[in-house]
């Protein structure tokens, strides 16, 4: 096989016409190109998709496992009102319901006499399980020494 060019073809051909037998050095870097710009673009897609998740969490929210489970079922749904959804949870402050209801609880044993199992601050909001139920005797004796029946 020759390597002399049809003496129809013209004599100034372009840079993208390989010889035969040597490889195709366009198609190599638009390979590479392509490649490199899915990666990309995936990269840039998960990184917006979580930006709702990010930001609840960079500020510490209440609602941070809420705004989680919509990004990702807005991810494998393809819901977008979902992810809408979570943007918006994201950035929303909720006012804190738990802490001043624990206060009164804890508030509420003291008047009843009774100590709560952990002492806890307004920073710190521990999940409680039922109220232990003292007997009446019990109670008697804690404050008197001795049961009176």
């Amino acid at each position: 096989m020759s390597t002399t060019p049809n003496p129809i073809a013209t004599h100034h051909l372009p840079f993208f016409i390989t010889p035969p037998g040597q490889s195709d050095v366009l198609y190599n870097i638009t390979l590479i190109f392509v490649i490199a710009m899915i990666v990309l673009f995936g990269v840039i897609f998960l990184t917006i998709h979580s930006l709702p998740e990010r930001l609840a969490h960079r500020t510490k929210k209440i609602q941070l496992d809420l705004v989680a489970v919509l990004c990702l079922l807005a991810l494998l749904t393809n819901e977008h009102v979902l992810w809408l959804a979570a943007l918006l949870l994201a950035y929303i402050d909720l006012p804190d319901f738990i802490t001043p209801i624990t206060r009164i609880a804890r508030a509420t044993e003291a008047i009843a006499g009774q100590e709560p199992d952990e002492p806890a601050t307004d920073a710190e909001t521990p999940e409680h399980g039922p109220p232990k139920i003292v007997p009446a005797e019990q109670l008697a004796k804690d404050k008197k020494g001795a049961v009176h029946a």
